[in-house]
């Protein structure tokens, strides 16, 4: 399984990005989709999650992008999004999409914002946010 992260780039605070995770494979539909990201001089932490298909396709947001993020997926492109919309500098970060099938891991629902439940990671694509 290979993920491709793209859409990162340089943007002005209050402006938006949509970043795109392309995943290889043949089971999409039954990954989780989480974005995760790493700020300068911090440890990488949780953004957002978007359960698999069966799983009715939840949404969990960590509470600083909670109603300014959206992730999504599409299954027919093998795709997971996340749409940023207004952008503060402290979202300044490499971003990192990884995906894997919990159920398989022995993990539920509950662990979909755990760094462990991925084994499956893109490369990282930088968002840098200008005051």
């Amino acid at each position: 399984v290979q993920l491709q992260a793209s859409g990162g780039g340089l943007v002005q605070a209050g402006g938006t990005l949509r970043l795109s995770c392309a995943v290889s494979g043949r089971a999409f539909s039954s990954y989780a989709i989480a974005w995760f990201r790493r700020a300068p001089g911090k440890e990488r932490e949780f953004v957002a999650a978007i359960s698999w298909s069966a799983g009715a396709g939840n949404t969990y947001y960590a509470d600083s992008v909670k109603g300014r993020f959206t992730i999504s997926r599409d299954n027919a492109k093998n795709t997971g999004y996340l749409q940023m919309n207004s952008l503060k500098p402290e979202d300044t970060a490499v971003y990192y999409c990884a995906a894997d099938t919990l159920a398989d891991k022995g993990l539920r629902v509950g662990d979909i914002a755990r760094e462990i439940a991925y084994d499956y990671w893109g490369q990282g694509t930088l968002v840098t946010v200008s005051s």
